[in-house]
């Protein structure tokens, strides 16, 4: 869990806990103001210590059991505060994959210059409709979220036709791991491949491949995206960022920066994703 998701929980855990010692009618144990919610009493005690992620129900629930109602717009707004920068997937995905995709089509949408580090599977602006697929169903074994994954397949082509607009550039970085990880059958790895290969001298797609055996300069961490240098969004087990303020945007894209020294462009990249596609045993 992220430092500052959990710092977050912390804080909120901390206003609820004065919140429950500072009730009008004197001050509660958690042990009561749980019998008073019909809780198990180790609820109380895990959101005020920032080991489980309040509801907005849990926290109108907590605002009237300790006496002050009005308390509650505060906690909500704590919450959305943190929330809309830690998208928790078990939230994210109770309708769907389909919603999220088309969130991100929207941000997809507002964005000219769009760079991506991907260090184990292909970035979704590059995927075919098989390989997004087998993608979806993984996170969907994952996370046992509904599984709606023909209709987010077709968002996340849609979200494709970015590449073919004008006066748009996707600045793609991929560790060659990316290349051999077989998280859909070879032979829909084959057809990804393929497609990688095709977007090779696109004329708003800029392709870096990251050898196994380059120096890096910094370590292959997980996978971030920077959307013209306003929004950073990076995914975790747990939760996807949502980062805009300027110094930690900066720090992404020197990051990115980095990275993409030990990068190979053009002929060099088609080499490594062709042999990388001999590799794979089709038949």
């Amino acid at each position: 869990m992220s430092t500052d998701y959990q710092q977050a929980r912390e804080a909120l855990g901390t206003r609820l806990r004065e919140l429950r010692l500072q009730a009008p009618e004197g001050r509660l144990t958690g042990t009561q103001l749980a019998e008073r919610l019909g809780w198990p009493h180790s609820k109380v005690y895990k959101l005020e210590g920032g080991r489980q992620t309040a509801t907005a129900d849990d926290l109108r629930a907590w605002a009237e059991g300790v006496g002050q109602p009005e308390a509650y717009e505060e906690l909500d707004a704590r919450l959305r505060g943190f929330e809309s920068h830690i998208r928790s997937w078990r939230r994210r995905l109770a309708a769907g994959r389909r919603p999220v995709q088309d969130g991100w089509n929207l941000e997809v949408g507002r964005s000219t210059v769009i760079r991506a580090w991907e260090e184990s599977v292909i970035p979704g602006m590059l995927q075919t409709a098989d390989y997004a697929r087998a993608i979806f169903l993984r996170y969907a074994e994952l996370h046992g979220s509904t599984r709606d994954t023909d209709e987010a397949v077709r968002a996340r082509v849609r979200s494709q036709e970015w590449l073919y607009a004008a006066g748009r550039k996707f600045h793609a970085l991929v560790w060659e791991a990316a290349l051999h990880a077989l998280v859909c059958p070879p032979s829909v790895l084959a057809a990804q491949l393929d497609r990688l290969a095709g977007v090779i001298g696109m004329d708003t797609v800029e392709l870096g491949i990251v050898p196994l055996r380059a120096s890096l300069k910094v370590p292959a961490a997980n996978g971030f995206w920077i959307l013209d240098e306003r929004l950073v969004v990076a995914e975790d087990w747990h939760a996807e960022l949502w980062i805009d303020d300027a110094d930690s945007i900066a720090t992404y894209l020197r990051v990115w920066k980095t990275l993409q020294k030990s990068a190979v462009y053009g002929a060099d990249a088609q080499g490594v994703v062709n042999a990388a596609r001999r590799t794979l045993n089709t038949r």
